[in-house]
Order: structure tokens, then sequence, then C-alpha cells
């Protein structure tokens, strides 16, 4: 079971767990990681899943699936009878109203929809990726030199669930880089997989830019793939001004990890997400919402 705290209610939600017997079987029994090792970890898997996913049968599973979950297809740019497949209803965009960005320059807002912490004055050679259970930045980044820079500073972690909008933003004005990409596996970020696989951030494809905001620095913006995420799509041009709530991209299916990381002294995230982060807990955002405040620059 886990709980996901709601900033709405200050009360904890039961998160619904699409394909949860499964995860449990997978990364906690013996016959469940032999699977996972011979199969569900690998791009084959993947890719089979994400074959059948782009298929025109598989917009039959659509309205389950949204029923299932309680998505909210109201909030759908089109109706539902309108995707041609499962992935593109997956990666469906939205009416402008249904998530709306703050454009007053201090906000700092979150990139899209799902599950938050976030760690202040980090250790960048121990980044948590679950309670008990460390990485390395600059292993995940593949550079040792990038990563020093970002010692003492900022790391969130955005964790969306298969049942989520899988569209990512800008959460500010300015230039985004080339994004650069790196090969791994297709784990699972479900909180029973991050508790069983070290390092699974590492061991993930991921592929990740350096965003040049003009409130917040230099951040590292990264997208970690899972299970039967076939695909990271970059919508984005490099090098071309872009606007805040700008989209960068989407997932295709699975679920999948958005990591945001700030250099010293360039951000400070609301006390109720550092709270929760302290006590275990993820909180519930949407894209758009306020999560943080840029620190003044006249003190920096």
């Amino acid at each position: 079971m886990i709980q996901i705290y709601n900033r709405k209610t200050k009360q904890y939600d039961i998160e619904q767990v699409a394909g949860g017997r499964l995860l449990n079987t997978l990364y906690t029994t013996g016959r469940g990681r032999l699977g996972l090792k011979l199969l569900v970890k690998r791009k084959i898997y993947s890719s089979l899943t994400g074959f059948f996913c782009d298929s025109k049968i598989s917009r039959k599973t659509i309205k389950g699936f949204a029923e299932k979950f309680s998505i909210d297809t109201n909030e759908c740019e089109s109706k539902v009878e309108e995707f041609k497949s499962f992935n593109e209803f997956f990666a469906r965009k939205l009416k402008p109203s249904a998530r709306v960005f703050d454009t007053s320059e201090e906000k700092l807002l979150s990139p899209g929809d799902g599950r938050l912490q976030a760690w202040e004055n980090i250790d960048t050679e121990k980044l948590l990726q679950i309670k008990g259970m460390t990485y390395s930045l600059s292993e995940l980044l593949q550079d040792e030199k990038l990563a020093r820079e970002y010692s003492g500073g900022t790391y969130l972690i955005l964790r969306l669930c298969p049942v989520d909008y899988h569209r990512f933003h800008f959460f500010d004005s300015g230039k985004c880089m080339e994004t650069r990409k790196i090969k791994g596996e297709y784990y699972s970020v479900n909180p029973v997989a991050l508790s069983k696989i070290p390092e699974l951030f590492c061991r993930n494809k991921r592929e990740y830019s350096i965003f040049k905001t003009d409130n917040f620095g230099d951040v590292l913006f990264i997208e970690v793939g899972a299970t039967s995420v076939g695909s990271i799509i970059q919508t984005y041009i490099p090098g071309e001004r872009i606007s805040k709530g700008a989209e960068k991209g989407f997932f295709k299916f699975g679920g999948s990890t958005i990591l945001l990381i700030f250099k010293k002294n360039m951000v400070k995230i609301d006390d109720d997400i550092i709270m929760q982060t302290k006590e275990g807990f993820e909180t519930k955002v949407l894209a758009g919402e306020a999560i943080g405040n840029c620190i003044d620059k006249r003190t920096k």
C-alpha cells in the first residue's frame, strides 16, 4: 500500500497501482526476479509492449483503463473515441484550461503530473532514490565534472504512474540545450522496485539536458524511462527561446520519472513538500502547480 500526501485535503490517499500484483511478484519473489532478469527489464519487452500500444486493436483498452483508474477524459483535447491507439491516449494532450502555468517569475512550477519528493543541500554522491538507498549523480550523468557543479543544491524526484498525464513541460522561460541519451534497462520506478534495485536510476534508460532558465540558473532536467516505456520523446528545439509552460516532451506507455537538480542557493521548495519527504511520503502535484520559489537574485 502506497500512501500519497494530498495538498488540498491535507490527508493521505492510497495510490491505485496499475499491475500492482505483478510488480510485487516481479520484485519480491524468486520466480518473479527470474522473469525480471530474463525478460521484463530488457528492451525487447518494452518494444513488444510498445508495438501493441501503438496498434489499432489497443484502442479497445482505453475506455476500461480510464474508468478503472478514474481518469478525467473531459480534460483531453480529443474525445476518447478519436484516439487511434492506447499510446495516443497515454500521451494525450490536455485542454489549456486543464493545466494552468503561473507566469510569476519567482514561482517554481511542477513540470508534470506525479508524486513529488524534494531534498535540499544535497551530497551529489549520495542522492536518495528511496529511504535507505542512494546513488551517485556523476554515475547517473556519466559526467563527474558536471555533477560537482550541483553539490549543495536541490534535488527533486517526480514519479509518474501509468494513470497520469505523461507530457512534461518547462517550469520557467529560458533555453534548453541538446539532450544527451544514455542507454540502460527498463526497471519499474514504482517504490516496490526502488526499494529492491540498487542505483535503479543509474541502470535505467535515461536522457538529460541543461535547462538555462531565466530565474533558477542552469538546471539539470532528467527523464528516466521505466518498464514498458519504449520511448522518451523530446518535442522541444534545443537552443531556441522557450516560454514558461511550453511542452518539453512526453513518455510513451509505462511508468516514468523526471529528476530536476538545481545549483546551490537557487530555489526554496515549499515547506509541506520538504516535510512530507522527510517523513518518507510523496506529495501529489499537477503540471503547472506551484512547488517553490526562486531565491531573491539580490541575495545570490
